[in-house]
Parts: C-alpha cells; structure tokens; sequence
C-alpha cells in the first residue's frame, strides 16, 4: 500500500497511485499464476508477484499509456524471475519484502499487495498444472520454461513474446520448439501410458 501522508496534496500522485491500484487489482491473479507456473511453489510465487508489482511501481513513469500493460508487467516478472534463478545459483537470496521503499516522488511504497480477490490457495487450487507437468517444466532452464509457459499456456504469440521477453522471434522459436521437445522427451512414459497428449504438441 501507498503512504499516503507523505503524498498528501499531490492531486496528480494521488491519481497515478489509483491508477496503479487499479492496473494492480486487474492483473494480480494473472501474475500470480505464471508466477506459480514459473516458480512451482506458491509462497515463491507469491514473492515474485509482490516483487513484480513493487519493480512496476518504482518504473510506472516509464510505461507508455495506451500499449499493452499486461505484456509490460510480464516482462518485469521474466527478467525479476530469470535474475533470481542466476543469482541463487550464486549466493541465497536475502531481500527483505518487509521494509518499505522509497519513492521518485518522496512518497514510500510498503511491500504489500491489496488483494480483495481471492486468496493465493484458492487460485492455486484452480490453476495449478498436473504435477508431473509441472515437474517436467521446472526442469527446463528458465529461458525454455518462460517461453513455452507464455506460448502454450499463457497464449501469447511469438511476436508477443519476442516483446516480453526482450529477444527475437528467431530466439523465441528455437526456445519454444527446444522446449517442447525436452517435455515431450520427459513425459513420454507418462503420456503413452495414459494415452495423453503433451503440451504444444
């Protein structure tokens, strides 16, 4: 939540703030879920939402009003979700989510998401993948797993996840197909056994 003290007689920061809230109130369930495919543990995916909406705050004067805010917010996710993996495989993350953060404008922004929708469990329980799914994304590197996630799950197009992934189309087709052809090589067993067909394929 905003401090609204600090941003106390500011018509126009008081506007942006709502406007934020509101973007925040439309997309956090839709975050949540690629957070959870992505992560595969709801209380990682709950930090990457929060965080994601806390990096979206701090840079909300760089969205462009009028483009597509859904793809700008999924971008911030990729490259905060990406970043973590790099940096665990280096030294443990320890940001605290607790202390609150300072503001361009002077205000300070807590580390809190208002959530008036239903609760993290409650859309796991209807989003969550088939575990063995979900085990065989998770195995892909990060890179792999966004795209095919954003492709076959989220279905985005390649030109669009070309701009949230920030790389070419080219990239965006080889990952795709690179990726589909790792999960169909892990779930086969599974697959054939139950007569199932695999993701994107």
């Amino acid at each position: 939540m905003v401090n609204q003290h600090a941003l106390a007689g500011s018509a126009p920061a008081l506007s942006r703030i709502a406007e934020f809230e509101s973007l925040v109130h439309r997309y956090q369930n839709s975050v949540y879920s690629i957070a959870l495919r992505m992560t595969g543990n709801p209380h990682e995916a709950q930090d990457l939402t929060q965080e994601a909406f806390v990096r979206a705050y701090k840079s909300f004067d760089s969205y462009r009003r009028g483009t597509s805010f859904d793809k700008w917010l999924y971008r911030i996710v990729t490259n905060l979700y990406i970043d973590e993996v790099r940096k665990r495989k280096r030294t443990p993350y320890t940001e605290s989510l607790d202390q609150p953060i300072n503001t361009y404008d002077g205000g300070t922004v807590d580390r809190e998401i208002p959530d008036t929708s239903a609760s993290p469990e409650e859309v796991f329980d209807r989003t969550h993948l088939d575990g063995r799914l979900q085990e065989a994304l998770e195995s892909l590197s990060p890179e792999f797993r966004m795209a095919v996630i954003l492709c076959d799950i989220e279905g985005f197009s390649y030109e669009e996840i070309a701009q949230i992934m920030n790389t070419s189309i080219g990239t965006v087709r080889s990952r795709i197909h690179r990726g589909r052809r790792a999960l169909r090589e892990k779930l086969a067993p599974y697959l054939s056994e139950h007569g199932r067909e695999v993701i994107g394929q």
